[in-house]
Protein backbone atom coordinates (compact mmCIF):
# COMPACT_ATOMS: atom_id res chain seq x y z
CA UNK A 1 0.00 0.00 0.00
CA UNK A 2 2.65 2.27 1.05
CA UNK A 3 4.70 2.13 -2.23
CA UNK A 4 1.26 2.98 -4.07
CA UNK A 5 0.91 5.64 -2.18
CA UNK A 6 4.19 6.79 -2.93
CA UNK A 7 3.35 6.44 -6.74
CA UNK A 8 -0.16 8.43 -6.59
CA UNK A 9 1.22 10.87 -3.98
CA UNK A 10 -0.73 11.05 -0.83
CA UNK A 11 -4.03 12.96 -1.98
CA UNK A 12 -4.48 10.54 -5.39
CA UNK A 13 -3.80 8.16 -2.82
CA UNK A 14 -6.93 9.11 -0.36
CA UNK A 15 -9.13 9.46 -3.26
CA UNK A 16 -8.50 5.92 -4.40
CA UNK A 17 -9.43 4.78 -0.99
CA UNK A 18 -13.16 5.45 -2.16
CA UNK A 19 -12.68 1.48 -3.69
CA UNK A 20 -11.48 -0.01 -1.07
CA UNK A 21 -14.09 -2.49 -0.32
CA UNK A 22 -14.80 -1.97 3.24
CA UNK A 23 -15.30 1.92 1.68
CA UNK A 24 -17.21 0.75 -1.32
CA UNK A 25 -19.70 -1.08 0.87
CA UNK A 26 -20.28 1.73 3.13
CA UNK A 27 -20.43 4.32 0.39
CA UNK A 28 -17.30 6.40 1.83
CA UNK A 29 -15.85 8.84 -0.60
CA UNK A 30 -12.90 11.41 -0.31
CA UNK A 31 -13.93 14.30 -1.44
CA UNK A 32 -11.07 16.39 -1.27
CA UNK A 33 -6.89 15.93 0.11
CA UNK A 34 -4.76 19.02 0.34
CA UNK A 35 -1.89 18.66 -1.63
CA UNK A 36 0.16 18.26 1.73
CA UNK A 37 -2.13 15.93 3.44
CA UNK A 38 -2.42 19.44 6.30
CA UNK A 39 -6.89 19.15 5.57
CA UNK A 40 -9.25 15.94 3.91
CA UNK A 41 -12.94 15.48 3.82
CA UNK A 42 -14.57 12.50 3.48
CA UNK A 43 -18.72 11.87 2.92
CA UNK A 44 -21.18 8.81 3.30
CA UNK A 45 -24.45 8.78 1.98
CA UNK A 46 -27.06 6.78 3.79
CA UNK A 47 -27.72 3.51 1.58
CA UNK A 48 -28.91 0.26 2.12
CA UNK A 49 -25.46 -1.46 2.81
CA UNK A 50 -24.74 1.48 5.39
CA UNK A 51 -27.90 1.72 7.50
CA UNK A 52 -28.74 0.30 11.14
CA UNK A 53 -31.93 -1.69 12.29
CA UNK A 54 -33.69 1.72 12.39
CA UNK A 55 -32.53 3.40 9.14
CA UNK A 56 -30.02 5.56 10.20
CA UNK A 57 -25.98 5.44 9.65
CA UNK A 58 -24.60 1.69 11.14
CA UNK A 59 -22.10 3.21 13.97
CA UNK A 60 -19.66 1.49 13.14
CA UNK A 61 -19.91 2.86 9.41
CA UNK A 62 -19.64 6.39 11.06
CA UNK A 63 -16.68 5.18 12.74
CA UNK A 64 -15.02 3.49 9.43
CA UNK A 65 -15.42 6.59 7.43
CA UNK A 66 -13.15 8.01 10.53
CA UNK A 67 -10.57 5.32 10.88
CA UNK A 68 -6.95 5.82 9.10
CA UNK A 69 -7.04 9.47 8.05
CA UNK A 70 -5.30 10.98 11.51
CA UNK A 71 -2.92 8.44 11.03
CA UNK A 72 -2.19 8.68 6.91
CA UNK A 73 -2.00 12.67 7.55
CA UNK A 74 0.42 12.34 9.90
CA UNK A 75 2.45 9.54 8.42
CA UNK A 76 2.86 11.59 5.44
CA UNK A 77 3.72 14.72 6.70
CA UNK A 78 6.07 13.67 9.71
CA UNK A 79 8.27 11.48 7.24
CA UNK A 80 9.84 8.28 7.48
CA UNK A 81 12.08 8.65 10.82
CA UNK A 82 8.68 7.81 12.61
CA UNK A 83 6.67 4.86 13.52
CA UNK A 84 2.88 6.49 13.31
CA UNK A 85 0.53 3.87 14.62
CA UNK A 86 -3.07 4.08 15.77
CA UNK A 87 -3.17 3.11 19.88
CA UNK A 88 -6.79 4.14 20.65
CA UNK A 89 -10.84 5.64 19.63
CA UNK A 90 -13.66 6.49 21.02
CA UNK A 91 -17.02 7.17 19.53
CA UNK A 92 -19.67 9.68 20.79
CA UNK A 93 -22.77 9.34 18.81
CA UNK A 94 -24.62 12.67 19.11
CA UNK A 95 -28.01 12.33 17.21
CA UNK A 96 -28.98 9.87 14.06
CA UNK A 97 -27.14 10.47 11.01
CA UNK A 98 -29.95 9.87 8.40
CA UNK A 99 -28.76 10.91 4.75
CA UNK A 100 -25.17 12.49 4.14
CA UNK A 101 -22.81 13.05 6.71
CA UNK A 102 -19.01 14.60 6.39
CA UNK A 103 -15.80 14.68 8.36
CA UNK A 104 -13.33 17.17 7.15
CA UNK A 105 -9.94 16.29 9.07
CA UNK A 106 -7.14 18.93 9.80
CA UNK A 107 -3.52 18.79 10.58
CA UNK A 108 -1.78 22.18 11.20
CA UNK A 109 1.97 22.34 10.70
CA UNK A 110 2.48 23.49 13.82
CA UNK A 111 0.88 20.44 15.47
CA UNK A 112 3.39 18.49 13.33
CA UNK A 113 6.19 19.87 14.32
CA UNK A 114 4.99 19.98 18.20
CA UNK A 115 4.77 15.85 18.05
CA UNK A 116 7.92 15.72 16.29
CA UNK A 117 10.08 17.53 18.64
CA UNK A 118 8.31 15.24 21.55
CA UNK A 119 9.35 12.33 19.46
CA UNK A 120 12.75 13.67 18.57
CA UNK A 121 13.74 13.95 22.26
CA UNK A 122 13.43 9.87 22.29
CA UNK A 123 9.52 9.80 23.98
CA UNK A 124 6.60 8.13 23.10
CA UNK A 125 3.90 10.62 21.66
CA UNK A 126 0.28 10.11 22.24
CA UNK A 127 -1.36 12.70 20.47
CA UNK A 128 -5.21 13.40 20.27
CA UNK A 129 -7.32 14.33 17.25
CA UNK A 130 -11.20 14.93 17.15
CA UNK A 131 -13.01 15.24 14.40
CA UNK A 132 -16.89 15.95 13.81
CA UNK A 133 -19.23 13.99 11.71
CA UNK A 134 -21.81 16.09 10.27
CA UNK A 135 -24.75 16.19 8.92
CA UNK A 136 -25.61 18.33 5.50
CA UNK A 137 -27.24 20.69 7.87
CA UNK A 138 -24.07 21.10 9.61
CA UNK A 139 -25.68 19.35 12.95
CA UNK A 140 -23.21 16.96 14.86
CA UNK A 141 -24.18 12.93 14.22
CA UNK A 142 -20.91 11.68 16.08
CA UNK A 143 -17.40 13.05 17.69
CA UNK A 144 -14.94 10.34 16.96
CA UNK A 145 -11.43 10.87 19.07
CA UNK A 146 -8.24 9.04 17.66
CA UNK A 147 -5.00 8.72 20.06
CA UNK A 148 -2.35 7.63 17.81
CA UNK A 149 1.17 6.45 18.78
CA UNK A 150 4.72 7.90 17.44
CA UNK A 151 7.86 7.38 18.17
CA UNK A 152 11.45 8.25 16.66
CA UNK A 153 12.43 4.80 14.89
CA UNK A 154 15.60 2.95 15.51
CA UNK A 155 18.45 5.61 15.44
CA UNK A 156 20.50 3.21 12.85
CA UNK A 157 17.70 2.93 10.72
CA UNK A 158 16.64 5.83 10.76
CA UNK A 159 17.83 8.03 7.62
CA UNK A 160 16.53 11.00 5.85
CA UNK A 161 15.96 9.21 2.54
CA UNK A 162 14.72 5.71 4.34
CA UNK A 163 11.63 4.34 2.92
CA UNK A 164 7.86 5.58 4.39
CA UNK A 165 6.71 2.98 6.94
CA UNK A 166 3.98 0.64 5.63
CA UNK A 167 0.34 1.29 6.07
CA UNK A 168 -0.85 -0.90 8.47
CA UNK A 169 -3.18 -3.58 7.46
Amino acid sequence: MQKLADLLGPPRFLKLLSLYPPYLGAGVRVLQAEADLSRVEVEMRLTRWNRNFVGTHFGGSLYSMCDPFFMIMLMSRIGPRYVVWDKAAEVEFVRPGRGTVRAVFELPAQRVEEIRRGADEGRKVLPRFTVVVRDLEGQPVARVEKTLYVRLRDRAAATADAPSPALPR
